[in-house]
């Protein structure tokens, strides 16, 4: 369904297409599939045929941005139903600080083990190549 674009029921916001979608947000159409699945995504039916708004296709955005950042995807499910149930988006923003300084918290963690074992590494290196001098 190449551009062309199907009027929703006012005509001010079109509807898409899941390859369309997809290709926009640089996923397969299964990606897309499987957020549906999970609860993630509703798309409006003609007939078949997916088609996805512009609601729809921000909330594939954020799906994928949270994925991205390394959130599960209950996480990203909570988020996107606080966003629906709270108009001024307070709580969303409270519970979504939470997770990023627990995201944050846990990912300086990993980089300080990481520099730990890149350290160990880089020792073990250091005293391979000076027996293997030695050795020669």
């Amino acid at each position: 369904m190449a551009k062309r674009a199907l009027s929703e029921g006012d005509g001010r916001q079109p509807l898409r297409g899941i390859q369309d979608v997809a290709t926009e947000l640089g996923v397969t159409t299964r990606t897309i599939r499987f957020y549906e699945d999970k609860g993630l995504l509703d798309p409006q039916r003609v007939g078949t045929m997916r088609v996805y708004s512009r609601r729809e296709v921000g909330r594939l955005q954020l799906i994928l941005r949270g994925k991205r950042l390394g959130f599960s995807l209950r996480q990203i499910k909570e988020f996107l139903d606080l966003y629906e149930v709270d108009d001024r988006h307070l709580e969303q923003t409270r519970r979504l600080l939470e997770r990023v300084t627990e995201r944050t918290d846990s990912l300086e963690a990993q980089r300080i083990a990481l520099d730990q074992t890149l350290g160990e590494l880089h020792d073990i290196a250091r005293q391979c190549r000076e027996r293997i001098a030695a050795a020669s």
